[in-house]
């Protein structure tokens, strides 16, 4: 018998990939309920770019773009180094366009440069990436009246404010339900099959140090707890994706709350403007080529180095010429405002001497001084023997001198629960767990990115295998009905 706390499908997290999969499930015909911890839907669509990739689109023909789902994954294969999911990026492929469709046919606001190739990454070859006017909120004004639309005219409840404490399963460990808070309750959900899309643990300090090893400074979503993974290997799920983090390339912790990326006032790239400067990390150490133009593997040397924190040396020479927006050493910030931060602000010092920055910093002394004093060598052979940096264009030698700490910065997590092509989760031994799924950043960016940043493979993947998996286990409600 139906009641209030049966339903065919029940969706864990209404965000990217939940959202589209609960509006699918409904519309098919299936009993859907769709819950959410927090206060209001759309998780990381608040605060993401939203960018999304897809070929072979009315909106490439449309700009005289030819594409094929097969050039985009020879792209993702190549930016990837080939370790992504081959299964899961192979339906990415040939199902993303749809998803594209889908956003033009509910009047999407594209912004009007797309598609086209974003390099903040390593490039596709082909322009087939494509975001919002207003980035993930593009997106949400999209997906909400559609779900307004569907709780009206189909079967969908939605709960907000509403935990999933627990997994439910019976004697042959198949998934039956869950258990939710609402409000001071805990209420029995039965359901014939359960969706997680709970996003990532970006937000969670410990658990990213037992994934990854390293201290977090996030920009994730304060929501990305990884309550979704943690409730998968509460039976036993597996994770797949280690091995694949990458962090966004240095950024400055907020003076305020350390644990959170500042973005107001980060460094500006050295693929943006020409490196007067050099890192170190905490030893005094170069690690990496200052003037490397590849920001992935600048990204990769940044995973090995200490703490994953590395500081800028520079001085006031170098300092007094990064002025004009582009040109800034820190975002949005002329010489003297720089120069009026130093020691007032957490992360920045200034010094008269090499050995007082180091001493202020938590730098090696000897170890910036030797270092400082053979980059300096370096620039005056016009060769760089360690790193091979071609861009020397002065020594670090005129006071005061300058150090501003930077750190990796996590704005989406790679390990997550193992899936299979068909978006079941799996067990430890790769055995598929009845009744349990998974979709979005919950199954880790490492099933379709790999160890790499590709273009849209995050945004389009939540929002395609959401509407694939919403749709079949609609379509399976309706025949099991109908039986």
């Amino acid at each position: 018998m139906t009641t209030e706390t049966t339903y065919d499908v029940v969706v864990v997290g209404a965000g990217t990939a939940g959202l589209p999969c609960a509006i699918h499930a409904a519309q098919n015909g299936a009993r859907v309920l769709l819950v959410e911890k927090d206060a209001k839907i759309g998780g990381t669509l608040h605060i993401t770019g939203g960018h999304m990739a897809a070929a072979g689109t009315r909106r490439q023909a449309e700009h005289g773009i030819t594409d094929t789902a097969e050039a985009h994954l020879d792209d993702i294969r190549r930016i990837s180094g080939g370790t992504a999911r081959e299964d899961l990026i192979t339906v990415l492929a040939h199902n993303a366009a749809d998803t594209i469709e889908w956003l033009t046919d509910r009047d999407f606001a594209f912004a009007s440069e797309t598609p086209r190739i974003v390099y903040g990454h390593e490039p596709y070859t082909t322009a087939r990436t494509y975001y919002g006017k207003d980035e993930g909120i593009s997106l949400l004004e999209v997906l909400q009246p559609e779900l307004d639309r569907t709780v009206a005219e189909h079967d969908l409840t939605v709960w907000t404010s509403a935990p999933v404490t627990e997994l439910r399963t019976d004697a042959e460990g198949r998934v039956v339900g869950i258990s939710v808070l609402r409000g001071s309750d805990e209420v029995e959900i039965d359901a014939a099959s359960v969706v997680l899309a709970t996003g990532g643990y970006g937000a969670d300090p410990e658990l990213f140090q037992e994934f990854e090893g390293a201290p977090l400074v996030s920009a994730a979503a304060k929501t990305s707890t990884g309550d979704g993974i943690l409730l998968g290997q509460s039976i036993g799920a597996g994770l797949q994706g280690e091995g694949t983090y990458l962090p966004t390339f240095g950024g400055l912790p907020d003076p305020q709350s350390p644990g959170r990326a500042n973005w107001n006032d980060r460094q500006r790239l050295t693929s943006e403007r020409p490196p007067r400067e050099i890192y170190v990390d905490v030893n005094g150490s170069r690690w990496v080529r200052e003037d490397e133009e590849s920001i992935d593997e600048k990204e990769r040397a940044l995973v090995t180095i200490p703490d994953q924190t590395f500081w800028t040396i520079f001085d006031d020479a170098a300092l007094a010429l990064s002025t004009g927006d582009l040109n800034q050493m820190i975002v949005g910030k002329e010489p003297d405002d720089v120069r009026a931060v130093a020691d007032t602000r957490p992360g920045v010092h200034s010094a008269d001497t090499l050995e007082q920055l180091a001493a202020k910093s938590g730098i090696d002394v000897a170890g910036l001084v030797a270092t400082v004093e053979k980059y300096n060598g370096f620039v005056a052979a016009g060769a760089d023997a360690d790193f091979g940096r071609e861009f020397l264009p002065a020594p670090i030698a005129q006071g005061p001198f300058y150090a501003v700490r930077n750190h990796a910065i996590t704005l989406v997590t790679f390990q997550g629960l193992d899936i299979d092509a068909d978006f079941a989760v799996r067990d430890e031994a790769g055995a598929p767990i009845a009744g349990l799924y998974a979709v979005g950043e919950v199954i880790g960016a490492g099933a379709t990115c790999g160890n790499s940043f590709c273009s849209g493979m995050l945004t389009t993947p939540a929002l395609t295998f959401g509407r694939l998996l919403g749709t079949r286990l609609g379509a399976g409600a309706t025949a099991a009905a109908s039986a």
